[in-house]
């Protein structure tokens, strides 16, 4: 019965249209007082949940990615995938889903490609008579290719919480990561075709490889992260300090960086970081006394019987 008014309680307060965090926190406080276990558990349980090296690489690719929109590494990206697919019928679409699969080898975030590629390629479509509500729709599409390609933040949480390898989740992503941004491509082509949307010409040999070359370093990023890891070099935690020390020099080594604007990365990504591990250590105080009543495994018995 405790259990039940538990989960009622964060239906209620999820009802009532407030955050999921705290309406779950309210359930477990709850059900602490209601079975007389001692609060102090609470904090305990949250402390231990985030007390885990393999969660510190939430951050690290949080910051990575901020830094990479700032430091005009996503720009040099958006004018290497438009040298590479510009000229399909549609350009700035496939332009948007190949750089965001690029990008997503780098941060693994949705909300960092939506917004740092996204502050470029929404105008530039706009501006070449794309509809905004079709522009803002491939961005938002293509973005959520982010935490499916690896480096994901979302795989990272889930392998902390489950248990199982980071590095399996990574290669387990990367084929439906592909086939999403392959799907998105032909979507793009049919609606693309059917409005007239426009497309660049052709780029020239010359004009590629200028393109390549001043996106190199940026293009070596996916493969040091993600060949890194899978060769047993590194560990996914440190494969995200490696990305944020590398998106840190080539932000200065393209004199876009600057240590007052490095600063207030670091705080704008201080406040997200705080809310994603708040979440996380009310999560694992839920999931703690859930395991204590069973309900997994009478979940599974009743799934099966």
């Amino acid at each position: 019965m405790t259990v039940l008014v538990a989960c009622a309680v964060i239906l209620f307060c999820m009802a009532l249209s407030v955050p999921i965090a705290v309406s779950i926190g309210l359930g477990s406080v709850y059900y602490f007082l209601a079975s007389g276990k001692p609060l102090m558990m609470i904090p305990q349980k949250m402390f231990t949940t985030v007390d885990n090296f393999t969660l510190l690489a939430v951050p690290l690719f949080i910051l990575a990615g901020n830094i990479m929109n700032t430091g005009g590494i996503t720009k040099r990206l958006f004018n290497f995938a438009r040298t590479c697919v510009g000229h399909i019928t549609g350009g700035l679409g496939h332009v948007c889903v190949l750089a965001s699969i690029i990008f997503a080898g780098m941060s693994g975030s949705a909300t960092a490609d939506a917004v740092g590629l996204g502050s470029i390629e929404i105008p530039a479509m706009e501006k070449e008579g794309y509809d905004k509500e079709f522009s803002s729709a491939i961005v938002l599409g293509a973005s959520t290719i982010g935490p499916i390609i690896p480096p994901s933040i979302i795989m990272v949480i889930y392998a902390v919480v489950a248990g199982v390898s980071v590095g399996a989740l990574f290669v387990a992503g990367i084929i439906p990561g592909l086939v999403m941004g392959g799907g998105l491509m032909v979507g793009v082509y049919i609606i693309s075709k059917k409005r007239r949307y426009p497309s660049y010409p052709r780029a020239t040999v010359r004009q590629l490889l200028t393109a390549t070359r001043d996106a190199f370093p940026v293009l070596l990023t996916p493969i040091i992260i993600i060949g890194g890891i899978y060769s047993g070099f590194f560990t996914p935690t440190e494969a995200a300090m490696i990305a944020v020390v590398y998106a840190v020099i080539l932000g200065f080594f393209y004199r876009e960086m600057t240590w007052r604007a490095l600063w207030q990365i670091l705080r704008e990504t201080s406040v997200t970081v705080g809310v994603i591990m708040f979440i996380i250590g009310i999560t694992g105080g839920f999931a703690w006394w859930l395991s204590l009543e069973k309900i997994p495994q009478l979940f599974t018995t009743y799934i099966y019987s």
